[in-house]
């Protein structure tokens, strides 16, 4: 296979991760014989600072002409100044809506090897495995939003939350499909006790499991008690889907269950076009530059790229059995460690290649 892929490191640790999952793709296309142009663009503050854009047209068009994304990180204290023209995530929020990236998805899996890592009781979290789709452009993040001065010289802010029945369907549809699988259990996120959106929401997700999948079992969840159910009983689902804001707020607590971000691979794909992959952590500062960095939830998101955009589901198979070999062993980064000897991110990388090849 020839594939095109546009590599975006952005910002603190994301270049340093980013760089390992080149390194992976690169091992995979010689050994499998396939030929990967890889292309480095600009995205978030760094791009910022060069061009006064978070997502410059030229990384837009080069993502545009790829066949899948590699994302690191964007983001940090730099930027952070709230009345600034223009922030990071920005270029985050506008690449998920030029490319029409409605699906994010999101593995929440406990690998048996860290079962101790994560801050919850092992027999809470063992065997833990659930996929999470989470509408990505749609909802109070993309809504009519604004700001008035009152008259007393105070402010009014707002946001709208907002759903179509076409941006439901659209994702039910994914979740459904991926659960036939599975073990064929979606689990549908609302607030429709309260929301207008969510009861929109929550007609559609039922019309289409009975219409399209009745081969499938469904449920309603109300937002804050799967809150509470992902820590006391995260192995008793299997997909989910919800909106934007609470899958953003949902799946960040569940990245937790592994007991690492560095751990967790996402992928954010349309009904065409490029998709873009990308670890779930943020560009983390703190360490930036340190070399300490996991890149193991960069190295699983190539795995994800491999299979959902490139259709290599063997490729991707190795890669995440070369992860597993990797943690058998004991091998573990700073993050993995409990204050045990660790590893930095080339020379986790380096592992994962070995045993890749």
């Amino acid at each position: 296979m020839q594939a095109k892929i546009v590599l975006l490191p952005g910002d603190g640790i994301g270049p340093e991760v980013v760089a390992q999952g080149e390194r992976i793709l690169q091992a995979v296309a010689k050994k499998y014989g396939h030929s990967f142009q890889f292309t480095t663009c600009p995205i978030g503050g760094c791009a910022i600072d060069e061009f006064g854009d978070p997502l410059p047209e030229k990384t837009l068009a080069a993502c545009r002409e790829s066949d899948a994304i590699l994302l690191g990180a964007v983001g940090g204290p730099k930027w952070d100044d709230p009345t600034a023209k223009t922030r990071p995530e920005v270029g985050l929020l506008k690449i998920r809506k030029e490319l029409g990236l409605f699906a994010n998805l999101r593995p929440i899996f406990v690998s048996p090897h860290l079962v101790s890592s994560s801050p919850l009781k092992a027999e809470v979290v063992a065997g833990t495995n659930i996929l999470f789709f989470r509408e990505l452009t749609g909802g109070l993040y993309f809504g009519k939003s604004g700001k008035e001065t009152n008259a007393d010289g105070g402010e009014t802010a707002f946001n709208t939350m907002i759903y179509s029945t076409h941006e439901i369907e659209r994702i039910v549809r994914l979740a459904g499909q991926a659960a036939r699988g599975r073990n064929k259990r979606v689990t549908s996120v609302d607030k429709a006790n309260v929301l207008e959106v969510s009861r929109l929401w929550r007609r559609v997700f039922e019309r289409v499991m009975k219409e399209e999948f009745p081969d499938i079992q469904f449920e309603n969840v109300l937002v804050d008690a799967m809150a509470m159910y992902l820590v006391a009983r995260p192995k008793s689902f299997d997909v989910v889907v919800t909106e934007n804001m609470f899958g953003d707020i949902l799946t960040d607590e569940g990245s937790q269950l592994p007991g690492s971000l560095g751990m967790l691979p996402s992928a954010s794909i349309g009904s065409s076009g490029p998709g873009l992959y990308e670890p779930i952590h943020g560009s983390a500062p703190d360490i930036a530059g340190r070399g300490i960095a996991n890149p193991l939830a960069t190295i699983l998101a190539t795995a994800m790229l491999l299979r959902h955009s490139l259709k290599l589901d063997a490729e991707a198979t190795a890669i995440e059995q070369a992860v597993d070999r990797v943690l058998a062993k004991g091998h573990r980064t700073s993050d993995l460690a409990m204050g045990g000897p660790s590893i930095g991110t080339t020379e986790m990388g380096s592992l994962v290649l070995a045993e890749l090849a």
